[in-house]
C-alpha cells in the first residue's frame, strides 16, 4: 500500500495566524529576526524563538544558516509546535540559483517529517525583498512540495500574503 501524498492548500493570509504543526521562516542567515515574514514571525512568536535562535548561533551556526539549509527552533507563541527557519538565496539575472531556493523547501519539508509533523505552512519564500521572480518562485516551491510531500505530512500549505502571490501559486498549482 503506497502512502498518499501530503494535499497541496493555498491560503490568502498572515502565517503568523496558521494552526499547523511547523510554521517555515523566510529568514536571514543571522537567525536573528529582520523584516518581513521573519520579522512577523519573531514578533508574534516572543521571545522563546530569538532565544532558541541566539543558542544556534553560539552553537552550530556561529556564521549564521547558510542559504538554503534549513534548522528548527520552538514556535513560541504561535500555533505551532515548530518554527523551521530557511535562508532564501536572492535573485541574480547573472547566475542560476534556483537549486537553493528549491533546496530551501526540500530540507524544510525533510526536517518538518523528522519532527513528526503532519502539517506545514510557507510563506513565498525569496519572493519579496529577495526580488526571486513570483511565477518561478511558484512554480519552485509547488514542484517541491509534489516531490517531498510525503509520505508523513499530510498538508503543505502556502500562505501568500496577497493576491498576486495567491493567482501566481494558484497556476502553478493548476500547471
Amino acid at each position: 500500500m503506497t502512502a498518499r501524498p501530503a494535499d497541496i492548500v493555498l491560503v490568502r493570509g498572515d502565517i503568523t495566524e496558521q494552526r499547523v504543526d511547523v510554521i517555515v521562516n523566510a529568514a536571514n542567515s543571522s537567525l536573528l529576526g529582520g523584516g518581513g515574514v521573519d520579522g512577523a514571525i519573531h514578533r508574534r512568536g516572543g521571545p522563546a524563538i530569538l532565544e532558541d535562535c541566539r543558542r544556534l548561533r553560539a552553537s552550530h551556526y556561529g556564521k549564521g544558516l547558510a542559504t538554503g539549509q534549513a534548522v528548527a527552533t520552538t514556535a513560541g507563541l504561535l500555533h505551532a509546535g515548530h518554527v523551521i527557519h530557511t535562508v532564501g538565496p536572492v535573485w541574480s539575472r547573472e547566475e542560476d540559483r534556483a537549486a537553493l531556493l528549491t533546496s530551501c523547501y526540500e530540507q524544510s519539508l525533510a526536517l518538518a517529517r523528522e519532527l513528526g509533523a503532519e502539517t506545514i505552512a510557507f510563506p513565498a519564500i525569496s519572493t519579496g525583498v529577495y526580488r526571486w521572480p513570483l511565477d518561478n518562485g511558484a512554480d519552485l516551491a509547488i514542484a517541491a512540495a509534489r516531490a517531498h510531500g510525503g509520505p508523513t505530512l499530510k498538508e503543505i500549505r502556502f500562505v501568500l500574503f496577497d493576491e498576486t502571490a495567491y493567482r501566481a501559486f494558484e497556476r502553478a498549482l493548476r500547471g
